[in-house]
């Protein structure tokens, strides 16, 4: 069971990796939303969304070549209220990790605010 894997003990919250408002609204909702609100039930950790926003559009990465992933960086994120992440420490959570770009970008945004530490949880990754 999820809440007795002391990995889990020292995270202050969950955060997911948003989707942009465009793509959420074309595909009427956010997986990962799913899984942080059921992440959130078995860690016993709040599950805070509409705070980390994407704030540029990118097509899919998971049917990307390697390459074409990781030279992709243009995506960009920001905070609505950062200081409500200040000395906490954060599981980062997306569906599925490429070339770790995208999750790097959340991290870096969240990591502006002192004493951050950030984890990352992902349900798949590809090669």
């Amino acid at each position: 069971m999820l809440r007795e894997n002391k990995e889990f003990d020292e995270i202050d919250c969950i955060v997911p990796v948003p989707l942009h408002p465009k793509k959420q609204k074309l595909r009427g909702y956010n997986q990962v939303t799913k899984f942080g609100e059921r992440l959130s039930f078995f860690l016993n950790k709040p599950f805070i969304e509409n705070q980390l926003i994407r704030t540029s559009s990118t097509k899919t990465q998971t049917l990307k070549a390697r390459f074409e992933r990781f030279k992709n960086l243009d995506t960009k994120f920001q905070i609505k209220e950062g200081d409500k992440f200040k000395g906490k420490h954060i599981l980062l959570i997306d569906d599925v990790i490429t070339t770790g770009a995208t999750l790097e970008a959340c991290a870096n945004e969240l990591q502006k605010y002192k004493g951050t530490t950030i984890s990352i949880l992902t349900m798949g990754y590809t090669e």
